[in-house]
C-alpha cells in the first residue's frame, strides 16, 4: 500500500471516527470524535477533547529517550543478541541509514503530534467559549514540544503553519530551515508562557513553568545565551518548583509529579499493547526495554536488556556522589545483597539504567508488563533548569558567579555539603556544567544531544562522524514519497 509523508496522521485523516484512549492523568476514559469533519469544533468540549489526543502522543516519546541514551556514550543498545532490534543496534554504533524502522517510527509519531495541535490550530477561529486561550496555549505548547524533537533528531522539516498536511504536500511543501523551525518553537512557547497558569489544573497539563523552561532550552540548543538566561531566570525566581531534598525519590512512583517536576510525560498500565503497535501503550515502553533480563528478586522486575549503561559513565560519577546509587544499578552487587537472579544480555556490563527499570507492580496491572510500565517520564526537571541556565550565564560571558551558584544548588543536593562547590570560572567552569549535566541527568535521554550542540560529539562517541552525525537521517519513505522536493541529510 502506498504510503504518504506523516502515514500515522494521513490514514488517521481519512477514518471518519477515530477512539482515542489517553493515559494522561487528567484522562480516565476513552474518547471518540470525528477529526474529518468539517463541522466539528462547536463547542468547547470539541476543543477539549482535541486537546486530549494532542497530549496522548506524549506517550510515544518513550522511544526519544530512549535513543537519546543509546545514540550517546552513556549506554550501550543490549538487548538480546546483535540483532535483536537492529535500528537501535545501527544508531549505537552511528552505522544508521535511512532504511531504520525505529527512526521512521520517531518521525510518524512526532508528526502526528504535529498534525493532532495543527487540526486544533486551523479551527482556532471557529469558536468562542471562555478558557479559549488555555487551550490554545496548551496547543501550541504541545506543537513546540513536538517540533523540538523532530529539529533536534532530523534538522530542517516541512512546517505547514497552522494548517493540517494533506497527502500531496510532501511533493510541494519545502523541508524549512532549522532556524525556521526554531522561530516556530519560539513563538509558540513565548504565547503559551504568556497564557498558560503557574500551576496545571489537572496533572499533566503544561504551564507556564513549563513553557518557559522548553522556550530557554530551545533558545540554549542555538546559542542564544542572553535569551536563554533571562527566560531561565525568569523561570527560577518565580519558581513554583525546588530541588527535592531525596534525589532517589524523583523516579519512585510516589516522586511522580513532584516539586521538582516542570513537565512530565505521564503513563499508566491500565492499557496495554503488543509489539505490533508499542506506541498504543498507554505504559512507558522504554522502561520494560531497559530492564534486567530474566530477573527475580526484590523491587524490580524482567525487562529486555537494552539501554545498558557503560563503564565510562559509571565512572564519570565523583566519589561521594549519592546519585550514582539511584541512577545506576550495579546488578552483581545487587544480587550478591538481595540474593535476585538475572541473566545476561547482548552487550552485558553489569549495570543498568535504575532510573527506569521496572518496579514490582500492584496485582490488578493490566496488560503486558514489559510494555504497559507507569512510570512517568520526567522530561523537564527543575534541576535541568538550574544546569542549563547556569550554562547560558557562563557560556554567554555573563555572570559565571550566578552560574555557580546554579550549578552548586545541584552539587550540594548530590553530596549533601558544601565541601564539592565549584569556584571555577571560564572555559573551565563551562567543562564543570557540562559534566554535572552528565551525571544529574543520566539516563534521561539528554546526552547525545548536549554532545552534539557543544561540539563534543566527535570526541565522545564512538563511531561518530563529524559533519554527518550531528542529524539523523530523513526516513528514506519521506524521501522517496517526497519526489525530489526534499534533499537527505548530509553524509545519508
Amino acid at each position: 500500500m502506498k504510503k504518504y509523508l506523516f502515514i500515522t496522521l494521513i490514514t488517521t485523516i481519512v477514518l471518519s471516527t477515530v477512539t482515542i484512549s489517553c493515559s494522561d492523568d487528567f484522562v480516565d476514559r476513552p474518547v471518540e470524535y470525528s477529526i474529518d469533519s468539517e463541522n466539528y469544533f462547536n463547542s468547547k468540549s470539541d476543543y477539549d477533547n482535541a486537546l486530549i489526543a494532542s497530549y496522548d502522543l506524549l506517550q510515544s516519546t518513550y522511544l526519544n529517550a530512549l535513543l537519546g541514551e543509546i545514540a550517546s556514550d552513556n549506554t550501550l543498545a543490549g538487548g538480546e543478541s546483535q540483532s535483536d532490534t537492529p535500528g537501535f543496534q545501527q544508531i549505537d554504533k552511528m552505522i544508521h541509514t535511512p532504511v531504520n524502522s525505529n527512526l521512521k517510527n520517531l518521525w510518524d509519531w512526532m508528526f502526528a503530534g504535529v498534525q493532532r495541535t495543527n487540526f486544533i490550530l486551523e479551527f482556532k477561529d471557529k469558536t468562542d467559549f471562555e478558557g479559549k486561550n488555555q487551550v490554545l496555549a496548551e496547543t501550541r505548547f504541545l506543537r513546540a514540544y513536538y517540533h523540538f524533537e523532530l529539529v533536534k533528531w532530523f534538522g530542517g522539516i516541512p512546517m505547514k503553519g497552522d494548517a493540517r498536511f494533506n497527502p500531496g504536500d510532501e511533493k510541494v511543501i519545502p523541508r524549512s530551515s532549522i532556524s525556521e523551525v526554531y522561530a516556530s518553537i519560539e513563538a509558540d512557547l513565548i504565547f503559551a508562557s504568556n497564557n498558560l497558569s503557574a500551576t496545571a489544573a489537572q496533572k499533566g497539563r503544561a504551564t507556564k513553568g513549563a513553557a518557559l523552561a522548553l522556550l530557554g532550552k530551545a533558545y540554549l540548543y542555538q546559542n542564544k545565551y542572553p535569551q536563554a538566561a533571562t527566560t531561565l531566570e525568569s523561570l527560577i525566581t518565580a519558581s513554583p518548583y525546588s530541588l527535592v531534598s531525596d534525589y532517589n525519590t524523583i523516579f519512585e512512583n510516589a516522586g511522580e509529579n513532584g516539586l521538582e517536576s516542570v513537565f512530565e510525560v505521564q503513563y499508566t498500565d491500565v492499557e496495554g499493547a503488543g509489539f505490533g503497535c508499542l506506541q498504543c501503550s498507554e505504559g512507558n515502553v522504554a522502561v520494560g526495554f531497559s530492564g534486567p533480563r530474566n530477573y527475580s528478586g526484590d523491587l524490580f522486575t524482567s525487562g529486555f536488556s537494552f539501554n545498558v549503561p557503560t563503564q565510562k559513565v559509571v565512572n564519570a560519577f565523583e566519589a561521594g556522589d549519592r546519585r550514582k546509587a539511584v541512577a545506576i544499578l550495579d546488578i552483581e552487587a545487587w544480587a550478591t545483597a538481595t540474593g535476585a537472579t538475572f541473566g545476561k544480555g547482548y552487550e552485558h556490563t553489569g549495570f543498568f539504567n535504575r532510573k527506569y527499570i521496572p518496579r514490582k507492580r500492584r496485582s490488578d496491572a493490566q496488560g503486558d508488563l514489559n510494555l504497559t510500565n507507569p512510570n512517568n517520564y520526567r522530561a523537564i526537571r527543575y534541576a535541568d533548569v538550574l544546569l542549563m541556565a547556569a550554562e547560558a550565564f557562563n557560556r554567554g560571558g555573563i555572570d559565571d558567579a550566578k552560574a555557580r551558584g546554579y550549578l552548586n544548588q545541584v552539587r550540594r543536593r548530590a553530596f549533601g555539603d558544601l565541601n564539592h562547590d565549584i569556584s571555577s570560572s571560564g572555559a573551565a567552569l563551562t567543562d564543570f556544567i557540562l559534566a554535572e549535566r552528565r551525571v544529574e541527568l543520566v539516563g534521561e535521554g539528554h546526552r547525545f544531544f548536549d554532545l552534539v550542540r557543544t561540539g563534543k560529539a566527535a570526541q565522545e562517541i564512538t563511531g561518530f562522524t563529524a559533519n554527518k552525525n550531528e542529524l539523523f537521517p530523513i526516513p528514506i519513505e519521506e524521501i522517496q514519497f517526497a519526489n525530489g522536493n526534499w534533499t537527505q541529510n548530509p553524509g545519508y
